[in-house]
């Protein structure tokens, strides 16, 4: 596995030890920095040759000869976008940067185009009431409502497949019936599934305490009625790139205050501002855990994920955010079950 820092080079480098870097790089191609080391262009082979056959030297520096303005995606960026980028714009590798500027990685496409099989296991909770979707969960468990014409959970498993993750284990309880007879041992979508059965509501941290053997890897951890285009691949590469002991997919949230808010010194009015809106980030229910995260669970007793949070972060353990930009829906009301019907096929094109 190549090392980025071995390919970053600045536009003060001879040209000569350019191409050094490129011909004995796995890659074939040099980041170019500036003196903070945040992407400025790229440099290939073909950059060189056409700067050779327009009178530069080898001993020249780079500066006038690299691309200035190279396509770039995002971290957050899904693979299906870089994908479609990188067809449309007929290119082979894109920089990866973060919110910065700084190069994470180069994506290459022929390895985004081949389907790779991941490790991590994939925990969906599927185990709650669903109040506030009755009378459709009545007889119905949340993750089983149909949208698209097929159950939610079945989207959810379908998106992790497609992205190279089989491993899952559901956890049941209202109705889990239900839902092991539809899904078996997962084999007919290609994926393994085992269960995990709660006696009672353990809370998404809390039934992670049934689990037999902890995982060998990182894994995620996901509500089992969200539907969302999050890039698995990339959350848990971000997980594993920075260390994280818990991270935790988090979604820009803003809510309106229907009056005008006064601000005061004291008794005098210092500004009105009429129905500002108040922007949060709130805990979009998708996870990514450490095996060592486990042994902060108490075994039989009910937590909440917020709970082993905060545990985690009074140990000073390493918790990480990562915001999602993608589509996400979390279907809790008629109204968001109504809307994902109406949208999920121009969403997920399936």
């Amino acid at each position: 596995m190549y090392q980025i820092s071995e390919i970053k080079i600045t536009p003060s480098v001879s040209i000569r030890e350019a191409l050094r870097i490129i011909d004995t790089g796995a890659m074939k191609i040099a980041i170019v920095v500036d003196e903070a080391g945040r992407l400025i262009g790229t440099l290939t082979d073909g950059d060189i040759r056409r700067g050779i056959l327009n009178g530069m030297e080898l001993n020249d520096p780079i500066g006038k000869i690299y691309n200035n303005q190279p396509v770039v995606v995002k971290i957050s960026d899904s693979k299906e976008k870089i994908i479609e980028l990188a067809v449309t714009r007929r290119i082979y590798q894109i920089p990866v940067v973060d919110d910065d500027g700084m190069v994470i990685r180069l994506a290459e496409i022929d390895q985004l185009i081949k389907q790779e099989k991941h490790p991590n296991t994939v925990v969906l909770m599927a185990g709650g009431l669903g109040a506030r979707l009755r009378p459709l969960t009545n007889t119905t468990p949340k993750p089983m409502l149909p949208v698209g014409g097929k159950p939610i959970l079945e989207t959810v498993i379908s998106r992790f497949r497609k992205q190279g993750f089989t491993k899952f284990v559901i956890a049941l309880n209202y109705k889990g019936d239900m839902i092991r007879s539809y899904f078996g041992n997962g084999s007919t979508l290609g994926v393994d599934i085992s269960y995990l059965e709660e006696n009672q509501r353990m809370g998404t941290a809390g039934a992670l305490g049934l689990l037999e053997t902890a995982p060998g890897e990182s894994f995620f951890v996901m509500n089992a009625d969200i539907l969302t285009l999050v890039d698995f691949e990339s959350l848990m590469d971000f997980h594993v790139r920075n260390g994280s002991d818990a991270t935790m997919c988090i979604r820009e949230f803003g809510m309106e205050v229907p009056y005008g808010v006064v601000k005061l010194n004291k008794e005098n009015i210092v500004s009105i501002e009429e129905k500002p809106i108040q922007q949060f980030y709130v805990n979009a229910g998708i996870y990514v855990l450490t095996p060592q995260i486990l042994q902060l669970i108490p075994k039989g007793l009910p937590l909440d994920m917020t709970g082993l949070f905060e545990q985690a972060v009074e140990r000073a353990m390493n918790t990480l955010s990562f915001p999602i930009r993608e589509f996400w829906m979390d279907i809790g009301k008629p109204e968001d079950y109504e809307r994902a019907n109406l949208e999920y096929h121009t969403l997920f094109n399936e």
